[in-house]
């Protein structure tokens, strides 16, 4: 069974970028039907992305690309995330974690904070609620997911924020890294000022914090440190790849496949990479499959050879979750 965990509706900031993704991703609906490149196919693009800009990624047509392509692809569970930095309710939360007051990079982060923090989460719970019969009735469980940055010292605020809503799952990520958000493109200088072996360290020492904060189902792109190719030789991280996944197996939580990083980034790898994969599974950890999609054509990308792989090397179940209760099926 092919299942996906990990997609998102929209992103930002917004860009020339965007408007291309969304238009290739809406070319599934083949409705524009004058030949490519002619005034007229750009007159019906044009006006399909007027549609998407006013419905917006909460709407019913644009979840159903997303529908559409989890049955081209034979995905039987789906599971839409956002990332907690969408919600203006997280604003507080964000801000006494990250630096957006620094000269170097404080005032860039907090410029890109307010172009990203655009949505409500009531509004996101509510929409992907409504459309979960929808989805069962043409033979896909659509579930309600959230990505949450995590912090060390934030586990109280971040459990405020979260409760009272009935998630299916909550996938812990780590983005930032004293304040820095590492993965973003414009910020990756910051890399220099470091001793690599050093920030991996520490990185994953956040990472095992969020795993014993019982506060994830999953947590996310384990390596996604990796993402500009700032790396010293893997050898020098087994050991540090070992305690993650001892302290992922130890508090029951699960990762993920994810190859956001292998179609998107510098680093065309897939997190976490296949050393770190053979030590998470001689330690027990369970996996989920996801594609860290932000467009709907990128829906269960490399699903198939993430399942084959994870066949190859003995995995036979997979994880799947509804109303945080992880349940176990078989790949």
């Amino acid at each position: 069974m092919k299942v996906d965990y990990h997609i998102h509706l929209e992103e930002g900031p917004y860009s020339l970028s965007f408007v291309e993704k969304s238009l290739k991703a809406m070319e599934l609906e083949k409705a524009r039907s004058a030949p490519r490149n002619t005034k007229e196919w750009l007159i019906q693009a044009v006006d399909q992305m007027s549609k998407r800009l006013a419905e917006s990624e909460y709407s019913k047509w644009w979840l159903d690309f997303y529908l559409e392509e989890a049955l081209a692809k034979g995905i039987k569970e789906v599971g839409i995330v956002d990332h907690l930095y969408r919600f203006k309710e997280t604003r507080a939360y964000f801000e006494k974690y990250m630096d957006v007051t620094s000269d170097e990079i404080g005032v860039q982060q907090a410029q890109w904070l307010d172009k990203v923090m655009v949505r409500s989460l009531d509004e996101f719970v509510s929409f992907i609620q409504s459309q979960k019969e929808v989805w069962e009735e043409r033979g896909v469980q659509l579930r309600l997911g959230i990505e949450a940055d995590y912090f060390t010292g934030g586990e109280a605020e971040l459990v405020s924020l979260l409760s009272g809503y009935d998630f299916d799952y909550i996938i812990g990520s780590v983005h930032f890294y004293d304040g820095w958000g590492f993965d973003n493109p414009e910020l990756q200088h910051k890399f220099k000022d470091y001793d690599l072996k050093e920030l991996y360290r520490n990185h994953f020492k956040t990472v095992k914090n969020a795993a014993k904060s019982k506060l994830f189902n999953f947590i996310a792109h384990l390596d996604n440190m990796k993402v500009f190719n700032y790396r010293s030789d893997e050898t020098t991280l087994i050991e540090m790849y070992r305690d993650v996944a001892k302290t992922l197996a130890a508090n029951n939580v699960t990762t993920e496949i994810n190859p956001g990083l292998y179609y998107r980034y510098p680093v065309e790898e897939m997190c976490p990479s296949i050393t770190f994969i053979d030590i998470l599974i001689a330690e027990g950890v369970t996996f989920t499959m996801s594609s860290d999609s932000h467009f709907p054509n990128d829906l269960g990308i490399y699903s198939s050879e993430i399942r084959n792989k994870l066949l190859e090397k003995g995995i036979k179940e997979i994880a799947t979750f509804q109303h945080k209760q992880r349940i176990m099926k078989a790949l």
